[in-house]
Parts: C-alpha cells; structure tokens; sequence
C-alpha cells in the first residue's frame, strides 16, 4: 500500500470522524448553554464556555488512535505500507517518492483508491480566510462571524455545529432550497432547527467575492454584502484523478470518474478502482464495501456487486437517513410515515420533530425505500439497510417486536399504518 499522508483515508483523517467529534462537542456545549436558562428539566447550571483548540486536541486524539490502530491492522495482515508520493508509469509499474528516495515496484495488479478533495470555487480559492472543509476541522477559535457557501449536507454539518458553538453563521446556497439532493418534507425540519439556532439562509444566491472581511453576494433581489471573519466552501467535494500519472492508462472515464464494471475492473487488465473516483455516490461504506469485492475478486472469487442498500446520513441537526426509492419516482408506489411527535423516547428528548417514512410496492407490501429525519436517526440506517438487503415487506416490519421505549419503534409504527393498522397516530 502506498500511501502520501496518514492511513485511513478522507474518511477518517479530514472527514468523517473529526466532523462527527466536532458535532458531539458542539452538542454538548448546546446542551450546557440550554441548561444555563430556563428548561423543562429543572436542571440549573452556570453558563459554560469553551476552548476550541482543546476540542481539537481532543479530536486530533481520536484521529490518531484511529489512525494507529488502522496502521497496526496492516503491520498484522503483512501489509507492506510505503509512505511517499506515487506515480503510475504504466498499468504494471509505480514509482514512489519517498524520504530515502525513490523507489520503482512492480505488480500484477493495480488498485486505485485516491479518494476526492474539497471542490474550489474560482471567485473563492482556498487559502488564508477561506477555508475547506479540512481547515474548518482545524480551526482552534470559533469565528464570530462564518460565510457558508454551498448549502449541501458537508456545509451543513459544519455550520450546524458552528452555530450551536455561537459563531453567527450565514448560508449562501445557489438552489431554492438548502440540502437539494433531498426532498423538502425531509429538509423542513433542518430548515427549522437552523432558524431556531439563529442561522440565516440565503437561498438562490451566489457568493461572488472576499476581500476585507466582506463576502460580496448576489441574490434575485441585488448585491449584498455579508461581514465574515472566516468563509467556508463547501461547494462539493471531486474525485483526485490527476497529479499521479493516472492519465498514462487512458482509462475509460464516466464524465470525472473512472468508469468501472461490476467488480470494479477499469477498462485496463489488472487495474481497479475504488471508492470516491468511481463515483456517486461518495461514501466511505461504499468504499469499504468495493474493497472487500476487489480483493476477493483478486483471490479468484467469483463475485460481483450486487448491493440492494446504499444508505446515507446527513449529520445536521436533526439527522437525515435516506436509503433506497424516494417517495414518486417509483410510479404506484406507496408512502407511509410515522411522526416522532407520537414516540415515546423521541419525547423524553425533549425531540418530536421529524419523522419516518417507508415507501413500499402496494400488492406485495415490498419495501422499496425507507428515510428519517429526526434526532439521533442515523442509529436507524443499519435497519434501513438490512430491510432493503433481506427484500423485507411492510409485513416483516410490521411483526417485528421492536424495544420500548426506542426510536426504532417509528419504523414498525410507519409498517403498521402502511398496512392500515396503526396503533399510535
């Protein structure tokens, strides 16, 4: 394996785990400033405060014990791991630059998996004041005032958590809407948690400057300028195909990507690719999963991906998990939902917004998709997953005994009216 940086990848070095490190802190910090007021629970506590940079240190610690325990699993597989920069010089051939210097391996087979990077905006390149994603999760102050530009689910991940560590955070998002990739009945509820956490959104707006502290905007109704201590991009994220001789293979490409079949072979004998450069969508799940299938392809497995289940989540505040049909784009299809004002535990969270929704073929019950938005929804996606992978029906929900009091109860609620047999709404 040759790797430029620390093992692990996007996800766990600049994605995944610092973000949902810097969600919990900021989580916490909402839940002893909302303690410090007036709150149903009759706990009275003293206004906290917080340290950033320790938050990060204590992110950083995560990473790094994630990261070692990544780097012990290779020492114990007999992985030979080279740290340095490669570049291919032909499909059976790396050459990798390296401390001691280079170093030129041959091989059988050749496995690509260079992840993506923040996408740069030309009237806004990274640098100084404007941030990626990787430096948002390394600031070590909460800036006064934050520029969010791009309202997709990576935007507003941060600025959820920017918010409830009081930074005054505004979105500029280009579309109608905030997260467009989902539908607005799963988006209403983030939009509403946004304004009451003091978030302003800008929609169908596009930044077009920074300079002196003043994100110059423009909206359907003029220019406007936005005072900003910091901006973030967050313009989508695309996959790094360039930069290390990939270009030397003249590999099939669909549109940016690399174009793959159902074993993730490329267009060249014995070289595959996996993870963000094949495409949408980029998940690191997903990314494990190619993995698993190219090496057992490689050990001369017949396999071939044939995943029913994608799930995603959106870690905004509350949570969204989408998994499968959305509601009208299977024609004939039916929807059924279960609120979590009418569960249980969602209540003795002081949380009954949002909602679960299963979208079924009506003469068989079949599940076709299944989505949430709601606090703490993601522990649902495992769920999700199975019921789609196992072709279960509104049925196979429906009869399973579900724990109460839990949020997982929404979803046996939603099978039940989906069979006109509801017991709670």
């Amino acid at each position: 394996m040759i790797e430029a940086r620390a093992a692990g990848g996007t996800c766990l070095n600049v994605g995944c785990i610092p973000s949902k490190a810097l969600i919990h802190a900021a989580n916490e910090f909402h839940a002893a400033r909302h303690l410090a007021g007036e709150n149903p629970c009759g706990i009275t506590t003293s206004a906290p405060a917080i340290d950033l940079g320790r938050t990060t240190d204590w992110k950083d610690g995560i990473v790094a014990r994630l990261t070692g325990g990544v780097a012990g699993l290779l020492r114990k597989a007999k992985v030979r791991v080279i740290e340095g920069q490669a570049r291919i010089l032909d499909g059976k051939t790396v050459e990798v630059e390296t401390a001691e210097g280079a170093v030129r391996l041959r091989t059988e087979h050749l496995v690509i998996a260079t992840g993506s990077r923040p996408q740069a905006l030309s009237a806004l390149p990274f640098g100084g004041d404007i941030l990626s994603s990787t430096e948002a999760l390394s600031l070590r102050q909460v800036p006064g005032r934050l520029a969010i530009v791009g309202g997709g689910y990576i935007g507003l991940e941060i600025d959820t958590a920017m918010a409830k560590l009081v930074a005054k955070v505004t979105i500029i998002e280009a579309g109608p809407r905030i997260l467009p990739q989902y539908d607005a009945d799963l988006t209403k509820p983030v939009a509403a948690r946004l304004a009451a956490l003091g978030v302003t959104v800008l929609t169908g707006a596009r930044a077009e400057a920074f300079a002196g502290g003043v994100l110059s905007v423009t909206t359907a109704e003029g220019s406007r300028e936005i005072a900003a201590d910091k901006v973030l991009v967050t313009a989508g994220r695309v996959p790094v195909v360039s930069g290390f001789g990939l270009e030397e293979l003249h590999l099939d490409r669909r549109g940016p990507f690399i174009a793959v079949d159902a074993q993730c072979r490329t267009s060249m004998r014995g070289v595959w690719a996996i993870g963000d450069v094949t495409g949408d969508p980029m998940l690191a799940h997903r990314a494990m999963a190619q993995g698993d299938l190219v090496a057992e392809a490689i050990a001369g497995k017949k396999v071939s991906w044939d995943k029913r289940a994608m799930p995603a989540v959106c870690f905004t505040d509350p949570e969204i998990v989408t998994l499968g049909a959305m509601p009208g784009t299977v024609p004939g299809a039916e929807v059924a939902v279960f609120p979590f004002a009418g569960n249980g535990r969602s209540l003795t969270l002081e949380r009954g917004d949002g909602f679960v929704r299963v979208v079924c073929e009506p003469s068989t019950g079949l599940v076709l998709g299944l989505q949430a938005v709601g606090a703490g929804v993601s522990e649902l996606a495992g769920e999700f997953a199975l019921a789609l992978e196992m072709a279960a029906t509104l049925t196979d929900l429906a009869a399973t005994i579900h724990v109460h009091p839990t949020l997982g109860e929404t979803v046996q609620e939603a099978a039940l009216r989906g069979l006109g047999r509801a017991l709670h709404i």
